[in-house]
This record gives structure tokens, sequence and C-alpha cells, in this order.
């Protein structure tokens, strides 16, 4: 006797004849076991007509799989309603088993093309992005209503050029995306924000030297402390820096090689790029004091893990160094003083908490990589609910 949950991995069936005919496989059965009503559960049942379905299933190699189910339609003695047979794995006025549908939205998330696939599994391209869809939105349902993750990142990206940017929701402990909205302002995050859930359980929030987001966070997350993301802060060192350096020497500038050495921690120079460094300050003396500066500005805010009682001489030698630079007389530092003074708070906040917004930067990475493969997104509902869903 064949074994129909072996053969079809689906249970209730019974099988009464296999056939292959032009690399289809084509599989005879029906329901086994007694039937209902669905309306009443009432089991005395009068048979009304018949027909034959042909759901596609689990192709097996290259061969395509067919099912051809004997249904019946019945008419129930107890609430006098009419139905159809339903058969288990296939939902209601579908044309295929779930087994099947779950498999070509697995091979389209491996990434085979819809076109591809299509031609592959004899279906049409545009049923490959139908159920694709589908499931993903049945795990998006799974996830729906969720409360804020403790430790949030939150980081802008670029959508498309009509609709602009939109603004990722990270969750840094879990290494997942929280959520994806369209916009970076604060009008077009209120509203969301002002809906979002659990915004009392988070405690920190990092993010980069953004002042719409550092408003939005203080009015909508209460309870959670700002850290601002140290690539971003040391970024913003360098620019300014290279500013100055190319108002001091214009020529010298423009020098790739200088310019990669200036960029790099004194740590990572081989001895032979030190002594052509030491060379270039012998003529312009000035260069090799903000240089220095830099350095030790850096190596300051690179330092992590740090206590509260650590954490003390740090802040008198960063207040020191903001205080230097609003005093320097050169209008890029003095604009980078003002900038640090303004968030030295959250910059602060960067040697007691270790997290930063790495995460959600490689997440826009894999963003960019999912919009490739889809040839770019038009509509923004799609596209975030593959990230969400793709992206944890």
């Amino acid at each position: 006797m064949i074994r129909s949950e072996a053969v079809l991995g689906l249970p209730g069936y019974q099988i009464t004849g296999i056939e292959e005919d032009a690399g289809r496989v084509r599989i005879a059965a029906r329901q086994a076991g007694p039937i209902a009503c669905p309306h009443c559960g009432h089991a005395q049942l009068r048979l009304k007509d018949r027909r034959i379905r042909q759901p596609r299933h689990e192709s097996w190699g290259t061969r395509q799989l067919i099912l051809l189910l004997e249904t019946r339609k019945w008419k129930c003695q107890g609430c006098q309603r009419s139905f159809w047979e339903r058969f288990p794995g296939i939902l209601p006025r579908k044309r295929a088993t779930e087994p099947f549908r779950r498999s070509v939205f697995q091979k389209h998330w491996d990434g085979i093309s819809r076109s591809r696939l299509g031609q592959r599994e004899g279906i049409g391209s545009a049923t490959v992005e139908r159920w694709f869809q589908d499931f993903l939105r049945r795990a998006e349902a799974e996830r729906r209503g969720a409360d804020c993750p403790r430790l949030l990142g939150i980081d802008e990206h670029f959508f498309t050029r009509r609709q602009g940017y939109a603004t990722t929701f990270c969750d840094l402990r879990g290494h997942k995306v929280f959520d994806v909205v369209l916009g970076r302002s604060e009008a077009g995050l209120e509203d969301y924000l002002s809906k979002l859930p659990g915004k009392d359980r988070v405690r920190v929030v990092c993010m980069d030297l953004a002042s719409g987001y550092r408003s939005l966070v203080r009015k909508h997350f209460p309870n959670a402390k700002i850290v601002a993301d140290r690539f971003h802060v040391i970024r913003l060192i360098n620019h300014h820096f290279l500013a100055c350096w190319r108002e001091i020497d214009p020529v010298g500038s423009k020098s790739r090689g200088l310019l990669s050495l200036l960029r790099r921690h004194r740590h990572n120079l081989k001895p032979e790029q030190m002594a052509r460094l030491e060379q270039y300050f012998e003529k312009f003396p000035a260069v090799r004091q903000i240089y220095r500066f830099k350095q030790r500005l850096c190596y300051l805010l690179l330092k992590k893990h740090r206590t509260r009682k650590q954490c003390l001489p740090l802040v008198e030698r960063f207040l020191k160094a903001i205080h230097q630079l609003r005093q320097a007389g050169l209008a890029q530092l003095v604009q980078l003083g003002e900038t640090l003074n303004a968030w030295s708070l959250e910059i602060a906040c960067m040697w007691r908490f270790t997290k930063n917004n790495g995460i959600t930067e490689g997440f826009h990475t894999k963003m960019e990589v999912l919009s490739r493969q889809a040839y770019g997104f038009r509509n923004f509902n799609n596209y975030r609910l593959r990230v969400k869903i793709m992206c944890s």
C-alpha cells in the first residue's frame, strides 16, 4: 500500500493512481477519512456534485507534479447548507498546494529571478511575485504590534529620487531592522512616532549628529539616552581638519599621498610614512600642531568600556579641547568646536555605551542589494515589507 504522506508530504490523502506524461507527474488522489460540515460539524451529508481539481504540487526534481483530486459537493442535513470538499494543505480558491507555494517563495528568496523561476515551474512571473508578497505579509503579521527595542539605532538612507529619503529604526541588541519609515524630517516622522507602541521601554538611542532626529528622540523617547555614533564624530573631526589644512596649504592638500597619510591614525603609519610626514611638517609647522591636536582628540573619543568614575577625567579633557577649538581663530576649527559643544552630552555617552550604528549601516548595504535585485522599488510599502522580513 502506498503511503500518501510519504509521497505527497501531506496527511489525509488516499492515492489512487500515478502516471507520467511529457515530463509531468500526475497523481490521482482523494481525501481519506470521514467528512463533516465545516459550518455546524454535522456528519449526515448528501452528495450533490463532483468534479476534478488539478492543483500544482512540489516538483519532483525537474518534473512538475500535478494532483488530480476528486472533489465532491455536499449538502448538510443539519444546517441545510452546501459546501465543496476541502483538502489539507490547499487553501480555498487556490490552484496550488501550500508546499509548492512555499517552495516558490523560498527559491525567489534565495535569489532566483521571477522570470527564470516562472519558466522553470511553468507559472507566470506575476504569480511568483504575488505568492512572494503573500508569504512576506504572513511573516510580517506575526511580528505586528511588537514593542520598541531597548537599544535603538536611527539612521537615514536614500530610497528614490521622487520620494526622497527613508528612516531606518534598528534593533541593535537583536541585530535586525525594527521598521522603515518614509521621510527623515520632524514633520514626516511625527505621525509615526506618536503612534509607536512601547516607547517608554527604550533606554539607548544611537544616532549620527542630526539635530532633527535628536529633537524627535527627546520628545518621543523620554527614558532614552542619546548616544552619538563614534564613526560620524570621528569623520566630522577629520572633515574640519582637512578643510583647515586646505586653507593653510592649498597646493599640498591636492596630493593624494599626503591626504591618505593625514587621514590615518598615528598607530597605523609605518616608519617611512612618519618620516615623510615630518618632512612635510617642517615646511608647515602649523599643520603639525593641528594634526597632533586632531590625533589626541580622536584617541580620546575612541576610548570605550569606561565606568562613571573613569569618565570624569575624560570629560575634563574633552571640555578643554572644545575650549581650545573655539579659541583657535580658524573658521573651520571654531565651527568644529561649536558642533562638539552642542553635542557634548551625546558624545560623552560614547564612553559608557559600547553600541554604535555600524549595525544599521550594515543593514543599509543589504537594503541596497535588495533594491538592485528587484531592479528598484516604486512602491514604498512593498519595499518596507521586504526589508522588515529579509533584514531580521
